[in-house]
């Protein structure tokens, strides 16, 4: 059986406020405390468990698959709360979406700078041309 991820740990400066910032994205209920976490679960079974940190954060990248209408929904909310956001992971096309693969996607910087990416279609890893 090949591998499945399970869960990963998030650094932050404050891990209900991070936690929430993503629930509140994806129109998900809060996060639940489990131990020294503040737990999302997602579809799949996989948990993103964000923990205090206060040490220096390093960023993460999250990229999250969604259907067009939870990106039509995810999106809305990202511009009524202005957050800022770019259609490239090195932040060079502020304020737009891409069409990569005929879908759309949007990358954002979560409160402890971590990059958050909702991409409508997945990536096909032998494409000569990933962001075309």
């Amino acid at each position: 059986m090949p591998a499945r991820l399970d869960h990963t740990i998030i650094h932050s400066s404050d891990r209900f406020a991070g936690a929430r910032f993503l629930t509140e994205l994806i129109g998900e209920p809060d996060p639940t405390p489990f131990g020294p976490f503040a737990s999302v679960p997602l579809d799949g079974g996989v948990t993103l468990d964000y923990v205090d940190w206060d040490q220096e954060i390093v960023s993460q990248h999250l990229a999250f698959l969604v259907s067009d209408e939870e990106f039509d929904t995810i999106f809305a909310r990202i511009t009524d709360r202005e957050i800022p956001y770019w259609a490239d992971p090195m932040h060079n096309e502020p304020q737009e979406i891409n069409h990569h693969h005929g879908g759309r996607g949007v990358y954002l910087d979560d409160p402890d700078g971590h990059s958050v990416e909702f991409i409508t279609r997945t990536y096909v890893l032998d494409d000569p041309a990933p962001y075309s």
